[in-house]
Protein backbone atom coordinates (compact mmCIF):
# COMPACT_ATOMS: atom_id res chain seq x y z
CA UNK A 1 0.00 0.00 0.00
CA UNK A 2 3.02 2.21 0.82
CA UNK A 3 4.45 1.69 -2.86
CA UNK A 4 0.89 2.50 -4.29
CA UNK A 5 0.29 6.11 -2.26
CA UNK A 6 4.55 6.62 -3.23
CA UNK A 7 3.49 5.99 -6.74
CA UNK A 8 0.77 8.46 -6.73
CA UNK A 9 2.94 11.21 -4.88
CA UNK A 10 5.55 10.70 -7.42
CA UNK A 11 3.20 11.24 -10.80
CA UNK A 12 0.88 14.00 -9.03
CA UNK A 13 4.23 16.18 -8.86
CA UNK A 14 5.06 18.22 -11.40
CA UNK A 15 8.57 17.93 -12.31
CA UNK A 16 8.30 14.59 -13.69
CA UNK A 17 11.40 13.20 -15.81
CA UNK A 18 11.67 10.43 -17.74
CA UNK A 19 14.02 8.04 -16.69
CA UNK A 20 16.85 5.45 -18.82
CA UNK A 21 18.79 3.73 -16.32
CA UNK A 22 21.06 0.54 -16.61
CA UNK A 23 18.76 -2.80 -16.13
CA UNK A 24 17.97 -3.87 -12.54
CA UNK A 25 16.56 -6.93 -10.90
CA UNK A 26 12.91 -5.71 -12.24
CA UNK A 27 14.61 -6.89 -15.69
CA UNK A 28 13.67 -10.58 -15.39
CA UNK A 29 11.80 -12.92 -17.65
CA UNK A 30 8.97 -13.32 -14.99
CA UNK A 31 8.29 -9.62 -15.98
CA UNK A 32 8.02 -10.31 -19.10
CA UNK A 33 4.03 -9.75 -20.15
CA UNK A 34 2.48 -12.71 -21.90
CA UNK A 35 2.20 -13.77 -25.18
CA UNK A 36 5.85 -12.70 -25.25
CA UNK A 37 5.85 -12.27 -28.81
CA UNK A 38 3.47 -9.22 -28.81
CA UNK A 39 5.76 -7.65 -25.83
CA UNK A 40 8.96 -7.72 -27.51
CA UNK A 41 10.21 -6.62 -31.30
CA UNK A 42 13.70 -6.60 -32.64
CA UNK A 43 14.87 -3.69 -34.86
CA UNK A 44 18.56 -3.12 -36.71
CA UNK A 45 19.37 -6.61 -38.33
CA UNK A 46 18.40 -8.64 -34.88
CA UNK A 47 21.03 -5.66 -32.96
CA UNK A 48 18.31 -4.33 -30.74
CA UNK A 49 15.48 -5.26 -28.95
CA UNK A 50 12.99 -3.78 -26.86
CA UNK A 51 10.27 -5.49 -24.42
CA UNK A 52 7.60 -4.33 -22.19
CA UNK A 53 8.68 -4.64 -18.15
CA UNK A 54 5.35 -5.00 -16.02
CA UNK A 55 6.52 -5.78 -12.28
CA UNK A 56 2.70 -5.49 -11.25
CA UNK A 57 3.49 -2.84 -8.36
CA UNK A 58 3.14 -0.31 -7.76
CA UNK A 59 -0.36 -0.87 -9.71
CA UNK A 60 -0.21 2.54 -10.41
CA UNK A 61 3.18 2.44 -12.25
CA UNK A 62 4.20 -0.98 -12.83
CA UNK A 63 5.31 -0.60 -16.43
CA UNK A 64 8.73 -0.12 -18.17
CA UNK A 65 10.50 -0.57 -21.19
CA UNK A 66 13.43 -2.47 -21.61
CA UNK A 67 16.28 -1.95 -24.41
CA UNK A 68 18.84 -4.12 -25.75
CA UNK A 69 21.14 -2.40 -27.53
CA UNK A 70 24.80 -2.07 -28.72
CA UNK A 71 27.12 -0.63 -27.94
CA UNK A 72 28.55 -4.48 -26.97
CA UNK A 73 30.25 -5.26 -23.62
CA UNK A 74 34.21 -6.80 -23.66
CA UNK A 75 32.08 -10.84 -23.22
CA UNK A 76 29.80 -10.07 -25.95
CA UNK A 77 26.74 -9.28 -24.51
CA UNK A 78 24.71 -5.86 -25.50
CA UNK A 79 23.77 -3.09 -22.57
CA UNK A 80 20.47 -3.17 -21.08
CA UNK A 81 18.24 0.19 -20.60
CA UNK A 82 15.24 0.23 -18.65
CA UNK A 83 13.14 3.34 -19.57
CA UNK A 84 10.60 4.66 -16.88
CA UNK A 85 8.52 7.97 -16.23
CA UNK A 86 10.27 8.96 -13.38
CA UNK A 87 13.18 8.78 -10.81
CA UNK A 88 12.72 9.94 -7.38
CA UNK A 89 15.73 11.79 -6.18
CA UNK A 90 18.12 8.47 -4.77
CA UNK A 91 14.68 6.11 -5.24
CA UNK A 92 13.41 3.61 -7.47
CA UNK A 93 11.98 4.59 -10.73
CA UNK A 94 8.18 4.84 -11.47
CA UNK A 95 6.76 2.90 -14.31
CA UNK A 96 4.01 3.91 -16.49
CA UNK A 97 0.13 3.08 -16.39
CA UNK A 98 0.37 1.13 -19.27
CA UNK A 99 2.20 0.85 -22.61
CA UNK A 100 0.41 0.26 -25.70
CA UNK A 101 3.04 -2.12 -27.86
CA UNK A 102 1.17 -2.89 -30.69
CA UNK A 103 0.84 0.48 -31.56
CA UNK A 104 4.41 1.52 -31.48
CA UNK A 105 6.00 3.15 -34.51
CA UNK A 106 9.73 2.97 -35.78
CA UNK A 107 11.67 5.05 -38.02
CA UNK A 108 15.54 5.64 -38.14
CA UNK A 109 17.14 9.42 -38.44
CA UNK A 110 21.23 9.04 -39.44
CA UNK A 111 21.91 12.13 -37.14
CA UNK A 112 20.10 10.47 -33.66
CA UNK A 113 19.43 6.86 -34.65
CA UNK A 114 16.55 4.51 -33.93
CA UNK A 115 13.21 6.43 -32.98
CA UNK A 116 10.32 4.81 -31.70
CA UNK A 117 7.03 6.47 -30.87
CA UNK A 118 5.03 4.26 -28.55
CA UNK A 119 1.73 4.62 -27.09
CA UNK A 120 1.56 4.99 -23.27
CA UNK A 121 -0.79 5.90 -20.21
CA UNK A 122 0.85 8.00 -17.31
CA UNK A 123 -1.30 7.56 -13.97
CA UNK A 124 -3.64 10.97 -13.03
CA UNK A 125 -4.34 10.45 -9.24
CA UNK A 126 -7.24 12.61 -9.64
CA UNK A 127 -9.09 10.76 -11.79
CA UNK A 128 -7.43 7.04 -11.11
CA UNK A 129 -7.57 6.27 -14.83
CA UNK A 130 -4.59 6.89 -17.43
CA UNK A 131 -3.98 10.24 -19.68
CA UNK A 132 -2.84 9.05 -23.12
CA UNK A 133 0.63 10.44 -23.90
CA UNK A 134 3.21 9.24 -26.48
CA UNK A 135 6.84 8.05 -25.40
CA UNK A 136 9.40 8.64 -28.00
CA UNK A 137 12.30 6.60 -27.37
CA UNK A 138 15.82 7.38 -29.30
CA UNK A 139 18.54 4.46 -29.66
CA UNK A 140 21.92 5.90 -31.12
CA UNK A 141 23.65 2.48 -31.49
CA UNK A 142 26.89 4.26 -32.05
CA UNK A 143 27.34 5.85 -29.15
CA UNK A 144 24.75 3.46 -26.74
CA UNK A 145 22.76 6.71 -26.07
CA UNK A 146 19.27 5.69 -25.22
CA UNK A 147 16.76 9.16 -24.16
CA UNK A 148 13.50 9.15 -23.62
CA UNK A 149 10.68 11.78 -23.79
CA UNK A 150 6.56 11.74 -23.19
CA UNK A 151 4.63 13.96 -25.00
CA UNK A 152 0.97 14.50 -24.18
CA UNK A 153 -1.24 14.58 -27.21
Amino acid sequence: MMRILLAFLLLASPAVAQSVGDCDARVSARSLPEPWEDHTAVYANGDVRVAVIDTLEPAAAAVHLMVLSPPLSEIGDRQCRLVSLSRAEGGAASGFFNIDFAGRSADYDPARGLVLDIPVETFRPETGMGAPATLNVTINQSTGDVTAEVTAP
